[in-house]
């Protein structure tokens, strides 16, 4: 398809109408991927994307509320395909199944499912679902292999670009092949079915838009649609301040190396309307498994600072260059194992978006949790029911304070859109686990003027024996900053107690076999304040201790605020000794990122 052609004769109207209804058809695509998928990861954590691609591999609509860090990696796949096939090596009825990381980049849980879509014989456009599936044989149960995988053969199987349909019939042994390497074919390939029913429903509403409107006047539109999000991104970022601006984080360790520093780092440079993000400063590849190939990081922050409530398409992203070599730890060649792709893109967009803050301060928030991994999977064998079981027991973390207000609490990363923390009843039913509790951690806020989101704690204790992977967060020693004199957050950790021990202990375990009863606490990392704590509005501090959000001696330790025994605040009192502290100490500096 064409995206260049233009019609000067589209009517407004009809633009507006197709400019909603692509998105909408994305969405509806997700609404029957959910209704009928077998993965809690799926329906219910939404851990998933659905999309339109035309086969230039150009992004036409994705669902709202999609898995942001998806939305980069999703035309290769395209531009990919159409090289291996051609255009007449696709044909109505073909399904294509992939999750190859030479081209996908990810980790091999995220697994496509695309389908053509032919308008009286022409080959217009690509439906497309990529979904988190709980197993691909090997070491990839749950979240997948972790960080110590050394490559992808022992994560798991390696499907690229093969067809599980060709032109509507079964590939029977491919199917097989899948089927007999995998721990939990009854959910991967039920979810594989829930796929393909995803794209054929967005194969059925293309029909209906083309036949409705015709050829013409929809590739018209679409590259209208195209021009005009350009242009409206465009228009953003020239109200920027023009110049090159820089920031700078990393992680404790890669969990090989242990000890020593993966550098993340940030040049972005604005001028006459365009960005160019270059991530060529951050480290080469690891032996780790916390290597990616992906666009996802300056994509995600681009689109925050443009247009974050607008339809994503490939027209929001054109005024955007990025800069990421190849054998960057961002871009790195096939086989370096990719097992954790995405444990630390969430700090990687922090820290383009960090950059910026001198340029726009009034727009930029301070760090939040940041990482990909507040959360553990336990899996193992129900010896009662001879079933096998898995659970993610995901739980999120706190954002940056604001310019204008707190940081959210316990919430998931920037990189996964609408993506929610695992219900407590359905992790309870998939797996032998109680979940003791799950509550905001008190205090765990980077105190300022707006305090910094609190992150989580869930404890949780398993009924049966099983293997835990409990992998730990690593940014102890960078952990979410703040800005304008806020003080950082907390980071993450992982602790367990087995059975007949006193007290928990911190760990950072993959596939670690445990007895019953033993317990596990998780803590979510937190956001960063923005803003001195004692410009706060004491009113604000007497709220948070009051919901217990931050306690009495830390109201008095951070924000100078001396709360009565019926928790009103003493204004006398709070006055003095905010003027104390004042003298007694600098602002906190803000954290060098």
């Amino acid at each position: 398809m064409d995206t260049r052609v233009r019609d000067s004769q589209l009517d407004p109207v009809t633009l507006e109408v197709i400019r909603n209804a692509l998105p909408a058809i994305s969405t509806e695509m997700a609404v029957d991927l959910q209704r009928t998928s077998y993965n809690m990861i799926i329906y219910e954590v939404r851990d998933f994307c659905t999309a339109l691609l035309n086969p230039q591999g150009e992004l036409v609509s994705q669902n709202m509320g999609g898995v942001s860090h998806f939305v980069a990696d999703l035309g290769v796949l395209i531009v990919d395909g159409m090289k291996r096939y051609g255009r007449e090596g696709f044909k109505p009825g073909d399904v294509i199944i992939t999750n190859h990381q030479a081209v996908a980049g990810q980790h091999l849980n995220n697994v496509v499912i695309y389908m053509p879509y032919f308008f009286k014989g022409e080959l217009l456009m690509f439906a497309m679902v990529r979904a988190h599936w709980i197993d691909v044989g090997g070491t990839s149960t749950g979240f997948g292999a972790g960080v110590t995988v050394a490559d992808p053969w022992l994560e798991g199987l390696q499907l690229d670009q093969v067809k599980i349909y060709r032109e509507g019939r079964l590939n029977e042994p491919l199917y097989r092949l899948i089927k007999d390497n995998i721990r939990y074919p009854e959910s991967s390939l039920g979810d594989m079915t829930s796929q393909m029913a995803a794209c054929r429903l967005a194969l059925r509403r293309m029909d209906e838009m083309f036949e409705r409107y015709g050829r013409d006047t929809m590739v018209a539109a679409i590259a209208r649609i195209f021009d005009e999000t350009e242009q409206k991104c465009r228009n953003v970022i020239s109200r920027f301040p023009e110049g090159e601006f820089q920031a700078e984080a990393w992680l404790d360790d890669d969990g090989v190396a242990r000890g020593e520093r993966v550098r993340l780092h940030a040049k972005v440079t604005v001028k006459a309307g365009d960005m160019t993000i270059d991530l060529s400063g951050c480290s080469g590849e690891r032996k780790a498994a916390i290597n990616s190939r992906t666009l996802a990081a300056p994509r995600i922050a681009y689109k925050a600072l443009t247009a974050p409530n607008d339809a994503v398409n490939e027209g929001s992203f054109r005024a955007l260059k990025c800069v990421i070599p190849e054998g960057n730890i961002m871009m790195a060649r096939y086989p370096a194992p990719m097992a954790h792709w995405s444990m630390m893109l969430p700090l990687v967009v922090d820290t383009i978006v960090a950059a910026l803050e001198p340029a726009v301060p009034q727009r930029i928030p301070a760090g939040h949790f940041g990482l990909m991994s507040a959360g553990g999977v336990f899996f193992g064998m129900n010896h009662k029911s001879k079933r096998r079981f898995v659970v993610s027991v995901t739980s999120g973390g706190g954002w940056g304070g604001r310019p204008f207000e707190d940081g959210e609490p316990a919430s998931v990363t920037v990189c996964q859109g609408d993506v929610r923390n695992s219900s407590i009843e359905e992790m309870e039913m998939k797996a032998p686990i109680i979940i003791d509790s799950r509550a905001v951690r008190r205090d765990s806020g980077g105190p300022g003027k707006f305090r910094g989101g609190l992150g989580s704690v869930m404890r949780v204790h398993n009924l049966a024996e099983g293997r835990w992977n409990l992998e730990r967060p690593r940014r102890q020693n960078c952990p979410p900053w703040g800005i304008g004199g806020g003080a950082p957050g907390e980071a993450g950790q992982k602790f367990m107690k087995k059975q007949g021990e006193k007290e928990f202990k911190e760990v950072d375990v993959s596939r670690h076999p445990v007895d019953a009863q033993t317990q596990v606490l998780i803590h979510g990392g937190s956001g960063g304040g923005w803003g001195d704590p004692l410009e706060r509005d004491v009113q604000r501090v007497s709220w948070d201790v009051i919901e217990d959000f931050v306690s009495r001696e830390a109201a008095r330790k951070h924000y100078g605020v001396v709360l009565g025994d019926d928790l009103a605040v003493d204004a006398q009192a709070t006055a003095k000794l905010r003027a104390e502290l004042a003298r007694s100490r600098p602002r906190t500096a803000q954290a060098t990122v």
